[in-house]
């Protein structure tokens, strides 16, 4: 079943089924068709490592904007996800957008909806659309450069509530955010993140480069542990500024996830986190039932999700990460690197004539 919702229109297309024979939902669940009574019981959807063979429901929450160029590779990682899909929800936030991202969002989930193969179809998938007048450009130059990194992580973390409060049902125990420019990660990553029964959980986050560039890198900075630089740092600044990672304005020497990958080390070892990057989280929904969301504003001197790990830290919450637990990032190349590739391409165009005879 799909659903599209215009988030200022009030009312929802569809109706989701419950089976009866869902001994789960039946504890969850109960409904007084002929007074149109609902009650859910919340005692019974709390997230565990248990996951799938407890039949915990995820919700998967995927902000887009102009991303139609990725939603084909998104959809292969949706359809390979080997947690079962009948647990499995999608939510989908289109904000700014304005390529052909709706369009060809549809034709995917037609697509996967009504693949003949029983274990493909989702339980639900639901699209939203809100705008919040983004004006900071998509390109890599334009995503990370340090001017638009304050205002631009507001109106993401505004979106991601939009699309979080919006989309979580009372049998979701689990939440997991995705970003759509993932170019791999493991089938099995959700159960794998669940196994370790943290409120909050993220994998290590790294991209591949061309060879020239030493062939990959760390990409997410957001996962980190605090450090005495950086509280020091907050002390000086003014209460709405917003601390970013990765940038010399910021020096705040924390200890990063990504940088604490070894080739060889053990998938399943933790560390603990204070701050959190946003391509691949997973969290308890009671966690965000409980109030912990992505702060749109300077909490604690920080926003979005890197606010949300500082929130969930200052509610008591586990927020662990996993640094040799990988996923790969799409490679996009900045304005530096597409000048070094038309050098590199010049100079190999010279090389080949003067080889010519």
């Amino acid at each position: 079943m799909i659903l599209v919702v215009a988030a200022l229109v009030c009312g929802i297309i569809g109706y989701n089924h419950y089976k009866s024979s869902d001994l789960y939902v039946e504890k969850l669940f109960q409904r007084d068709a002929e007074y149109n009574i609902e009650y859910y019981d919340l005692n019974h959807a709390q997230g565990t490592d248990r996951g799938h063979e407890a039949n915990e429901r995820v919700l998967i929450c995927i902000p887009l904007r102009d991303a139609s160029s990725h939603i084909p590779i998104l959809f292969q990682h949706l359809r390979n996800l080997s947690y079962p899909h009948t647990l499995l929800d999608l939510a989908f936030l289109l904000s700014d957008t304005k390529d052909k991202t709706l369009d060809v969002l549809l034709k995917s989930l037609e697509e996967l909806q009504s693949d003949p193969d029983v274990k493909m179809p989702y339980r639900r998938a639901e699209i939203f659309q809100r705008d919040f007048g983004q004006i900071i450009g998509q390109g890599f130059s334009d995503r990370h450069g340090f001017a638009a990194q304050g205002p631009r992580r507001k109106v993401m973390a505004r979106a991601r509530n939009w699309l979080m409060y919006s989309a979580l049902k009372p049998d979701h125990s689990w939440v997991y955010w995705r970003d759509a420019d993932i170019e791999t990660s493991p089938a099995s990553i959700l159960e794998d993140l669940i196994a370790h029964n943290s409120d909050v959980i993220v994998p290590n986050v790294w991209r591949p480069l061309p060879e020239w560039l030493g062939g990959e890198q760390p990409y997410d900075l957001n996962s980190w542990q605090e450090s005495d630089m950086a509280r020091d740092l907050a002390k000086q600044l003014d209460e709405d500024a917003v601390i970013v990672e990765g940038y010399a304005e910021y020096a705040t020497w924390r200890p990063h996830l990504a940088y604490s990958r070894e080739k060889d080390g053990n998938p399943h070892d933790e560390v603990e986190l204070d701050g959190i990057g946003g391509v691949s989280i997973v969290a308890k929904a009671s966690v965000v039932r409980s109030g912990a969301n992505f702060p749109g504003f300077a909490f604690l001197n920080h926003a979005e999700t890197e606010g949300f790990g500082k929130m969930c830290r200052a509610m008591k919450y586990s927020v662990k990460g996993l640094p040799h637990y990988v996923v790969w990032h799409m490679y996009e190349p900045s304005e530096d690197d597409l000048q070094k590739m038309k050098e590199i391409e010049e100079h190999n165009k010279e090389s080949g004539e003067k080889a010519a005879p």
